[in-house]
């Protein structure tokens, strides 16, 4: 098949890995939520061959990502799995998770059974990475989020721009704590906490 292709993923990656590198020093497995194509998954598994890096999506996510990882060939990208967050969660534990793009393109309750499928699936000094733009006290940080957040409750009303302090409750229930939140290209974020 054609290998499906995000130019958001190409444009952004260079930027996630330079704070990956950092974060995922000590780390070994890493799961990544919602995947989509597995470019990222790709990009960061070569940059960073001490991980295993486990691609997950939705079910009709993975012939794409099968087509990028067995393309790269690479020792430490396993198969994707299929996970949806609002269902059964693998038994298997992670010592970090990433996630790009994704929470304010899930509906609110997706969000908050992702957090809770953390509960089960983080070691206990893991670390959580999500990228993606978000809001501080409701407000947005420019006028291209606001007009992103528009678009997006256009194409979905349970989708949008989530704010830190709600997704740092559910972090907090997770036994998680925000430790860096760095400022990336293009109104962007990356928030990580550490178990």
């Amino acid at each position: 098949m054609n290998k499906p292709f995000a130019e958001s993923c190409e444009q952004n990656k260079h930027a996630i890995l330079d704070v990956l590198k950092k974060t995922f020093t000590h780390s070994q497995n890493i799961l990544e939520i919602a995947s989509g194509t597995a470019q990222h998954a790709v990009f960061f598994a070569k940059a960073m061959p001490h991980l295993q890096w486990q691609c997950s999506d939705r079910n009709s996510e993975i012939p794409g990502m099968n087509a990028w990882i067995d393309e790269a060939n690479l020792p430490n990208l396993l198969p994707p799995i299929e996970l949806d967050v609002l269902k059964q969660w693998p038994s298997i534990k992670y010592d970090a998770v990433f996630s790009a793009n994704a929470v304010h393109i899930m509906s609110w309750q997706a969000v908050e059974a992702m957090f809770s499928g953390f509960k089960n699936c983080l070691t206990g000094n893991a670390t959580l990475c999500l990228y993606g733009p978000f809001n501080y006290d409701g407000k947005f940080t420019s006028e291209s989020n606001a007009r992103f957040d528009q678009w997006l409750k256009q194409r979905d009303p349970q989708s949008g721009i989530r704010d830190i302090e709600k997704l740092n409750l559910l972090a907090e229930d997770c036994g998680l704590i925000l430790k860096n939140d760095y400022e990336m290209p293009a109104n962007n974020r990356i928030l990580c906490w550490q178990k």
